[in-house]
């Protein structure tokens, strides 16, 4: 049976490297940064946040993304659960996360929180009930029971990643989003927003993080 785990190459000793997709797992110049600007600025996080809120992500890799939230959401005020789903075809060792997450010294107090419990699957952390599916989304979002109120579009390169990106699965992110929830993702390919568009979203281009000149942003009418 192949190896369904993440693979991975070190850059520079702390930036994990995608051997599957040759891709790193976050920005190269501060992936921390890039989270709160394209995820969070990007669905206009943690403005909107409320009790009830439900996060859903392509791609779960070190869990960046979802500490940066959960560390928001806190600081925000929310003493309610955030819920936080994500789908992640290739699971990344929890020894793999921990060396990742050492980036971020920030996030500290979050991700120790996050790794003493994290065995996979489901995690009740109090202020956030997280969930990863793992499998391929195409497989696993159709059968999803919720909706969520904003989206972390964040699998590799659609040019190296294309599954993650096809019209079909933003279809099926369309269809799990609440009326007036929000997409949003690094990217600005061309047949991506497209999808999104044909989905039923109403897509703006805007500038995007550090050297990366555009990215997505969309909301559900």
């Amino acid at each position: 049976m192949a190896d369904q785990h993440a693979n991975l190459t070190w850059r520079d000793g702390q930036i994990p490297v995608s051997d599957r997709f040759d891709d790193p797992y976050f920005s190269l110049q501060n992936g921390l940064e890039e989270t709160r600007y394209v995820f969070l600025a990007g669905n206009d996080l943690p403005a909107r946040f409320a009790s009830g809120f439900h996060i859903a992500e392509l791609g779960f890799g070190t869990g960046l993304n979802m500490l940066t939230a959960w560390f928001e959401w806190e600081a925000s005020g929310q003493t309610t659960p955030l819920s936080f789903t994500s789908f992640e075809a290739y699971p990344m060792e929890p020894s793999d996360m921990a060396r990742a997450l050492q980036a971020f010294p920030e996030l500290a107090p979050w991700a120790d929180r996050f790794l003493d419990q994290w065995q996979g699957g489901q995690c009740d952390l109090g202020t956030l009930h997280l969930e990863v599916i793992e499998g391929d989304a195409r497989q696993t979002l159709p059968g999803w029971a919720a909706n969520a109120d904003a989206w972390f579009l964040d699998g590799f390169s659609p040019a190296k990643n294309p599954e993650l990106w096809g019209s079909d699965l933003m279809q099926q992110v369309a269809d799990h989003t609440a009326i007036g929830g929000t997409a949003a993702t690094y990217t600005a390919a061309g047949f991506v927003r497209r999808g999104l568009v044909d989905a039923g979203f109403t897509v703006t281009r805007t500038p995007g993080y550090g050297r990366k000149r555009h990215m997505t942003c969309a909301v559900k009418p």
